[in-house]
């Protein structure tokens, strides 16, 4: 299963320090270009989702619509998350590939 490899790769990403969780920062590093990947829960509100969308379209960072909050939790060993960034740019790539089989995943030219 696709989807249960990518759960798996972002508890890998969060072990090796290269995922970040939260509102605020995931803003921040997606405006420092500092996030290569940002991944967002499925059942986040839609104020959220447009927040997002538009960060990462503006600054040009890969945006995944994947899982649902509990999900993204569970995969890094937290309480429910409902937006991820990873910071690694392979991490990024090998964990968007996965993704791209089975959710929406915008690449954004920059």
């Amino acid at each position: 299963m696709k989807q249960n490899k990518s759960l798996s790769q972002l508890g890998m990403a969060m072990r090796a320090g290269k995922l970040i969780t939260g509102d605020e920062i995931v803003l921040k590093a997606v405006r420092h270009k500092q996030a290569h990947l940002v991944i967002l829960a499925g059942d986040a509100s839609e104020n959220t989702k447009k927040k997002f969308r538009d960060k990462c379209s503006t600054y040009g960072i890969q945006l995944a619509e994947a899982f649902d909050r509990e999900q993204l939790g569970k995969a890094i060993g937290k309480p429910e998350r409902v937006v991820l960034a990873v910071t690694d740019a392979q991490f990024g790539k090998m964990i968007a590939s996965h993704l791209s089989h089975n959710t929406e995943v915008d690449n954004i030219e920059q």
